[in-house]
């Protein structure tokens, strides 16, 4: 057993699928798929489970995982101290966001991570999927912190740091006959057409169990992938939203209204994979995040 077996033993574990595993070490799939059956042959058990269609973990394998990772996890830290020692903090951080964050200047927080630490490589991704995507690649290691806006509900196998809490409001065209209330309450817009993100999106998560509690399920007629883009589609007439504060246009044409009766928060939270030791590098990515937050928004 050497430590490339390993590595390649955990990329298929977490894919399931061995030519996405091979893409991810950069490796040939033959050469993956050679490194596992003689890794099986030392272990003198079967690791996975295949067909024609699938990859899947046996019994064995399911053992071996967290074993696996726990001894490439410790090799990481071994080398990292030593060549911190003599180069400074060293590394990669693949960072999961979300398309628009209003709360965190997140251009000037990589900014400032990569003057104090040239020598870790940084990759910013976002997710199609929103917080949902980005949680999954979290839990499938694809990712090592996201800044992520799921209700607590969906946060399980993750270790989550609260950044920023925000109410949601109702947004509404100035011309609606609830505008002149000071407080909306929710149950006042079941039947209403909204403007909302796409599945998957915290927020929409959120909102949508608010009016699946009312047993009035939402009719969302305009699906955006952008936050920021909701109150134009609301100004326009299309339909009303429920949004975090930070959404809320104060344009002409529009009126925000706080939630009356309802808890409703939104709350961002930086997280990480539970059970696994953030890298140096993470950790002081982290211990940057409060200096870029945007708004005074503190628990």
């Amino acid at each position: 057993m050497d430590i490339r077996q390993l590595e390649y033993f955990v990329a298929v574990a977490e894919e399931l699928n061995f030519t996405r595993a091979a893409q991810r070490v950069f490796a040939v799939q033959s050469t993956v798929s050679a490194a596992i059956r003689a890794l099986e042959a030392d272990l003198g058990a079967v690791l996975f489970e295949r067909s024609t269609r699938s990859v899947a973990l046996s019994p064995a394998g399911a053992a071996l995982l967290p074993e696996a990772k726990t001894v490439l996890e410790t090799l990481d830290r071994a080398r990292a101290a030593v060549q911190e020692t003599t180069t400074g903090l060293r590394g990669s951080v693949r960072i999961g966001s979300l398309t628009s964050i209003a709360v965190i200047d997140l251009p000037a927080l990589l900014g400032a991570f990569h003057q104090r630490h040239p020598l870790v490589d940084l990759h910013v991704t976002a997710s199609p999927e929103g917080s949902t995507g980005l949680a999954r690649d979290l839990r499938r290691s694809r990712l090592d912190v996201a800044l992520i806006g799921l209700p607590d509900s969906e946060l399980a196998g993750l270790d989550v740091r609260p950044v920023v809490r925000i109410p949601f409001v109702a947004l509404l065209p100035e011309s609606h006959p609830l505008a002149e209330r000071a407080e909306i309450d929710p149950a006042d817009l079941v039947g209403e057409r909204f403007v909302d993100t796409l599945r998957g999106f915290g927020n929409r998560l959120a909102v949508d169990r608010v009016f699946e509690a009312l047993a009035a399920p939402r009719r969302v007629v305009v699906e955006v992938s952008d936050l920021t883009t909701v109150p134009g589609h609301v100004r326009a007439g299309l339909g009303v939203a429920v949004v975090p504060r930070i959404a809320a246009s104060q344009e002409r044409g529009l009126v925000s209204r706080p939630l009356a009766g309802s808890p409703l928060v939104w709350t961002l939270h930086a997280a990480t994979l539970a059970g696994r030791r953030p890298s140096r590098a993470v950790a002081a990515l982290l211990d940057l995040l409060d200096d870029h937050v945007l708004r005074d928004t503190a628990f």
